[in-house]
């Protein structure tokens, strides 16, 4: 399945909070008639927000996953293997960063053949539009309702992109920063619709001599129907204009970046950068006054991933370990993000090896790949340097 097709299965309208679910037993997600005018569907119709989306599920999809235990890497189980059935394990990924950042939340039913208690065989990532959370006060407990049926929460695992205390919904940033979106959809669409749509005159017919009213539109009349139209194709085409009576026709140029707004789509996509925490050398655009170099892209991917793709790690690590053995724990390997060039990677895989404080299937893991098999052990063995025993020293 496509990324795009993958995106499209999390959007829809959706307020803050879904209304109960009817008697009849089909729940609906809204809350009133009142529908917001910026969805995630509208959102991604910016190139920027497509493009920051598009980067944040890449990121973390490419990542791999291990199993902790006591800060000892040990077997992954079938869970962090295939954690969905009907997902590999970067679709799976990729679909939960996309629910959290498009909505704000994200929502895993858990699978458990043997009960509350018994071990999760399968996630399936539902669509939060269609999620209601109905809070049990007096029990302190939450049920969740998807497509009429009722989960108590060791079916539902809630992931929240930002928590603010008293709501018991996720917040993301399409949905904290509607006005901001709104504004750059507007002008989005008019500068795309400047030539079509816009009443602005494409010059000014002047006089030096006086003219009433009734003159002065026989003129104008003139100047736009004499010979616009060629009589084959009924298309317009250029024609000599016969000027006369002191007429004068000064016409309105705009230079491109005029017409397309680049200073202010500029500005659109910073506000696009800072609000999903991507750098501009990640979204493909320049700062303004800033100079780009190794070292500045280098740090720009420490902070992305510290301050920005933290926040995912974090919540899906937390969420994923909840579901396997007392005691383990799930943990993603950001190395290779940390360090962005292969040979700063292989430089400090080196270092680790040097120092003995890695094995080489550590390393190995690291890079996505399998153990080294027997044979493979046995050829770098055999191929090691030889050291030459110190000779003793005698007495003369």
């Amino acid at each position: 399945m496509s990324f795009t097709h993958r995106v499209a299965t999390f959007l829809g309208l959706r307020s803050d909070e879904p209304a109960a679910p009817s008697s009849s037993g089909i729940t609906s997600p809204f809350s009133g008639p009142t529908l917001a005018t910026v969805t995630a569907e509208k959102a991604l119709t910016l190139s920027t927000v497509f493009r920051a989306a598009q980067v944040l599920g890449t990121s973390l999809a490419q990542l791999s996953v291990k199993l902790e235990r006591n800060g000892q890497t040990v077997t992954p189980t079938s869970l962090i293997t295939t954690p969905s059935l009907s997902l590999d394990r970067g679709a799976f990924i990729e679909e939960t960063v996309m629910s959290l950042a498009l909505s704000g939340e994200a929502f895993w039913l858990l699978n458990r053949p043997a009960g509350p208690t018994g071990d999760v065989a399968d996630i399936q990532i539902l669509t939060p539009a269609e999620v209601y959370i109905e809070p049990h006060p007096t029990r302190g407990t939450v049920s969740y309702w998807w497509r009429g049926v009722e989960y108590q929460s060791w079916a539902i695992r809630h992931l929240k992109y930002l928590r603010i205390t008293n709501r018991t919904r996720g917040l993301g940033p399409i949905q904290a920063c509607r006005v901001e979106l709104g504004g750059n959809i507007e002008l989005r669409d008019y500068a795309s619709n400047w030539f079509t749509e816009n009443d602005e005159p494409t010059g000014i017919l002047t006089s030096d001599q006086d003219i009433n009213g009734e003159k002065a539109a026989r003129y104008r009349d003139a100047f736009n129907r004499e010979g616009d139209f060629a009589p084959a194709d009924g298309k317009k085409k250029r024609t000599i204009r016969v000027m006369g009576a002191g007429l004068k026709y000064d016409p309105m140029l705009l230079k491109p970046a005029d017409v397309q707004f680049l200073e202010s789509q500029q500005f659109s996509t910073t506000q696009m950068a800072r609000l999903f925490g991507i750098p501009g050398s990640i979204m493909l655009a320049a700062v303004q006054g800033g100079s780009q170099t190794y070292s500045n892209v280098e740090q720009d991917w420490i902070g992305y991933v510290r301050f920005t793709l933290m926040k995912y790690i974090r919540e899906i690590e937390a969420a994923w370990s909840t579901l396997v053995p007392r005691g383990q724990t799930v943990r993603f390997n950001i190395d290779a993000l940390l360090r962005t060039d292969t040979k700063t990677r292989y430089e400090a895989h080196n270092l680790a090896l040097t120092g003995k404080w890695k094995t080489r299937d550590e390393v190995r893991a690291e890079e996505n790949k399998a153990p080294l098999t027997e044979e493979q052990k046995a050829d770098i063995a055999a191929s090691a340097p030889t050291t030459a025993p110190t000779p003793k020293e005698t007495n003369a």
